[in-house]
């Protein structure tokens, strides 16, 4: 194989269209966009344009409000975290938090933190600190003997 005889597949690259060089080639004069009016010039873009018509866009009333900037949280479940302290990366006696979740691997990533949901069961009595947790999750942990900490906004250090 020389670099001199590399070429594509048959069929790889299509060709362009030849447009407006005279009728021989079938898409002559006008180039295929019609004669005259808007859309056979440039720089036109009817998206949404219902011809002086109120567009549908407008005529249908806003609707909810979405946050500019969310907040996600890392969800891990019941079930999951169980599954950490029997598999041993997590010990249930120490204390454990969002960086313990994430270097053991429970979490990828804690976003705006970890959020402690109810799927699951866990029979380990243990002591969870996160950003947020659901009711069903809290109950849980409480009826196995353990404690949910919610961390509030003055607990969390300043990012320099």
């Amino acid at each position: 194989m020389k670099l001199n005889d590399l070429r594509d597949n048959k069929g790889a690259r299509k060709a362009p269209k030849c447009v407006g060089r005279g009728i021989g080639c079938g898409k002559g004069k006008t180039s295929g966009r019609g004669v005259k009016g808007q859309k056979s010039r440039t720089g036109v873009s009817l998206r949404g344009f219902e011809g002086g018509q109120m567009p549908l866009h407008r005529r249908l009333p806003k609707r909810g409000f979405r946050p500019l900037f969310p907040k996600r949280y890392a969800e891990v479940n019941l079930g999951r975290l169980q599954q950490a302290i029997d598999s041993g990366r997590i010990d249930a006696n120490k204390p454990v938090d969002e960086t313990v979740l994430l270097e053991k691997g429970v979490v990828s990533d804690i976003f705006d933190g970890v959020r402690l949901l109810g799927k699951g069961e866990i029979k380990a009595k243990v002591m969870v600190t996160v950003t947020g947790a659901s009711a069903s999750a809290m109950a849980a942990v409480a009826k196995a003997g353990g404690k949910v900490i919610l961390k509030t906004k003055k607990e969390e250090p300043e990012k320099v």
